[in-house]
C-alpha cells in the first residue's frame, strides 16, 4: 500500500471509523448538549426535577437523563463537562506535544555528541533523558494528584498547565527514537551536506517526518487528560464547584447509587466513551500512517 493515498489508506481501518464517530459524537454533544436539554446546568428545578418524597426524578420526559441531589438537568451538565474536559485535555496535550517534541527532537539530535563541563564529557542527550527518566519514574495519574493535592484548589488554567506540564514524558522518548531514525536518512545527509543549519534542518526535515508520530501521540493524550482530568475531579482537587465535571458529578453521586443509579452511570459511561474514543482514534492513526504494522 505504499502508493495509496491517504483517504484509502484511512477509510479501511474499522477503529479509526469507530473512534472518528465516537470523538464526533462527543464534540456534537458537548457543542448542542445543554441546549437540546433546554434546562441550565446550574439550575435546580423544584417543579418537574423532583419527587414528591424529595428524591431527584430519573430520565424521563421532562429531564432526559434525570437530575441530580440539588435538581439540576444531568443532560446539561453533562454536556458542559463535556466542554470542559475536551477544552483542559485539548490545551494540555498540546502544551505536553510542544515541550515533548521540543526536548526529543533535541535529544535524539545530539545523542552521542558530548561536551565537556568542569572536565567531565557529557551531552545534551544524557541530561535530558536522564530527567526523563526522573519522571517516568513516578506514575502519570499518582504524580498528577500529587501535584492536584498540594495545589488544593485549582482553576481551569492552573489544572490545564499541570497537566500539560507532567504528560510530556512519554512523548520526548518516542519523538527522540524517531528523531535518531530520521537524521541518518539520505535527504537529512545531503541537507548537512549542502551546509543547512541546524534549525532549519529540524524545522524543514526532522519535525515534518515526526509528525505523524505527533499526531498518534496527540490523539491518545487527549483520552489520558481527559482521566486524569476527572480523577482530579472526583478527588475534589480539580475545578470547583458549581462547574460541572465529569469527576466531581460521579463522587456526588456515589453515595446514592442505589437509589438513584444514574448519577453514577451516566458520567462514569461519559468518561468511558470519550477515554475509549480517543484511544480507538488513536489506534487507527496509528495505524494509517504505519501501514507495514498491519
Amino acid at each position: 500500500m505504499r502508493g495509496a493515498t491517504p483517504r484509502a489508506r484511512f477509510a479501511p481501518d474499522a477503529s479509526l471509523r469507530a473512534g472518528g464517530a465516537v470523538v464526533g459524537l462527543l464534540v456534537l454533544f458537548a457543542i448542542a448538549g445543554a441546549w437540546a436539554s433546554g434546562h441550565e446546568p446550574n439550575a435546580s428545578d423544584f417543579v418537574s426535577g423532583r419527587l414528591a418524597d424529595g428524591s431527584p426524578t430519573p430520565p424521563g420526559a421532562a429531564h432526559w437523563l434525570g437530575t441530580d441531589v440539588l435538581f439540576r438537568d444531568q443532560l446539561a451538565r453533562l454536556a458542559c463537562g463535556a466542554r470542559l474536559s475536551l477544552a483542559i485535555a485539548s490545551a494540555a496535550s498540546l502544551l505536553s506535544l510542544g515541550i515533548g517534541a521540543t526536548v526529543g527532537v533535541v535529544a535524539g539530535w545530539y545523542e552521542g555528541k558530548p561536551f565537556s563541563v568542569a572536565g567531565v564529557r557529557v551531552s545534551v542527550d544524557d541530561l535530558l533523558m536522564r530527567l526523563v527518566d526522573v519522571g517516568l519514574a513516578f506514575p502519570f495519574l499518582l504524580l498528577v494528584m500529587a501535584i492536584g493535592a498540594l495545589l488544593d484548589r485549582s482553576s481551569v488554567g492552573t489544572l490545564l498547565v499541570v497537566l500539560g506540564l507532567t504528560g510530556w514524558l512519554g512523548t520526548a522518548r518516542i519523538v527522540r527514537a524517531k528523531t535518531m531514525q530520521v537524521r541518518e536518512r539520505d535527504f537529512v545527509l545531503a541537507a548537512r551536506a549542502l551546509g543547512q543549519t541546524t534549525p532549519a534542518i529540524l524545522v524543514r526535515h526532522i519535525l515534518p517526518n515526526v509528525a505523524g508520530a505527533l499526531l498518534v501521540i496527540g490523539t491518545v493524550s487527549v483520552a489520558q487528560m481527559i482521566l486524569a482530568e476527572s480523577v482530579l475531579s472526583y478527588l475534589a482537587v480539580g475545578v470547583q464547584p458549581p462547574t460541572a465535571t465529569w469527576g466531581r458529578m460521579l463522587a456526588e453521586g456515589q453515595a446514592y447509587y442505589t437509589a438513584a443509579p444514574w448519577l453514577v452511570v451516566e458520567p462514569g459511561a461519559a468518561i468511558l466513551a470519550s477515554v475509549l474514543g480517543f484511544h480507538l482514534l488513536g489506534e487507527g492513526l496509528r495505524r494509517a500512517w504505519e501501514p507495514r504494522e498491519r
